[in-house]
């Protein structure tokens, strides 16, 4: 089981790197986060309810807490994420956001739980702590750097949440019901927070089309992650679906032109993924 969870998490890092290409390149990362999360709920609910009536998965009021709780928490990323593409480039913003995520973990089980680290993983927090550096000192500015820090606070903790949630019930029922409710809350957050915004709500954004394209993508990726979750300890299953990482790097380097210091983004990006694995030692 533990090779199947690994095979499911190497294919959702493909399709997470991809769909995060996706929304960096839309001239609105927020209203693609909106629209392709809407898609999915949409393109989900038929196939669920045909497959809750036929199986009737479990479902209890502390399924509900945890998944609620991941809902609020993954709206919250969607608006960072956003944030973080809308002022600062590919290759920066993904490696922060995805090294910071076990960076958190560590610190709260150092500081909370009175773990202690071997010495590999010793290593690997200092590689974290490089590799992000080294990804954010290229940047012109860091306007990027704190939304994408932020990020990497509400994967750690939707992950947290998920790892537990998702072994109260079938994990596509689980995913169902979260994608349902982070549709319901984006679209609750983009009518109260329009206000807030300096451009036009429809001003270039990305047609429903696509959306419904990135929807699917990311979607299916965290449908991925979490079946890999139901089959092996969050350990093994995280450090593989951040090999994302130096893919994304490389991505935006060759193909969207963030050339500046693209040998250092590079290596941080390298130093984000190993510390990563060493963490999971």
């Amino acid at each position: 089981m533990i090779l199947v969870a690994i095979a499911l998490a190497l294919v959702a890092a493909a399709m997470h790197g991809t769909w995060n290409v996706l929304v960096k390149t839309s001239a609105d990362p927020l209203i693609a986060f909106y629209r392709s999360t809407l898609a999915a709920a949409a393109i989900m609910t038929v196939p669920a309810i045909i497959a809750y009536v036929a199986f009737r998965p479990a479902f209890s009021l502390a399924t509900l807490g945890f998944v609620s709780a991941s809902a609020v928490l993954e709206v919250a990323y969607m608006w960072l994420l956003s944030s973080a593409y809308a002022r600062g480039e590919l290759s920066v913003v993904y490696p922060i956001a995805r090294g910071s995520a076990p960076l958190l973990a560590v610190g709260i089980g150092l500081g909370v739980l009175g773990e202690r680290l071997s010495s590999a993983q010793l290593i690997g927090v200092g590689l974290l702590l490089a590799g992000i550096l080294a990804v954010t000192l290229p940047q012109t500015s860091a306007k990027a750097t704190l939304p994408a820090l932020l990020t990497g606070v509400a994967i750690a903790s939707y992950t947290a949440v998920d790892r537990v949630g998702v072994r109260l019930t079938a994990p596509w029922f689980y995913g169902w019901v979260l994608i349902v409710l982070m549709a319901t809350g984006m679209a609750i957050s983009i009518r109260f927070g329009a206000r807030f915004r300096t451009r036009p709500q429809d001003a270039g954004a990305i047609s429903w089309r696509q959306g419904a394209l990135i929807g699917v993508i990311s979607w299916g990726a965290y449908l991925l992650v979490l079946a890999a979750l139901y089959l092996a300890p969050l350990a093994v299953v995280a450090p593989v679906r951040e090999t994302a990482i130096v893919a994304v790097a490389i991505w935006g380097i060759w193909r969207l032109g963030e050339r500046k210091a693209a040998g250092l983004k590079l290596a941080g990006a390298a130093s984000t993924l190993l510390g990563v694995l060493l963490l999971a030692a």
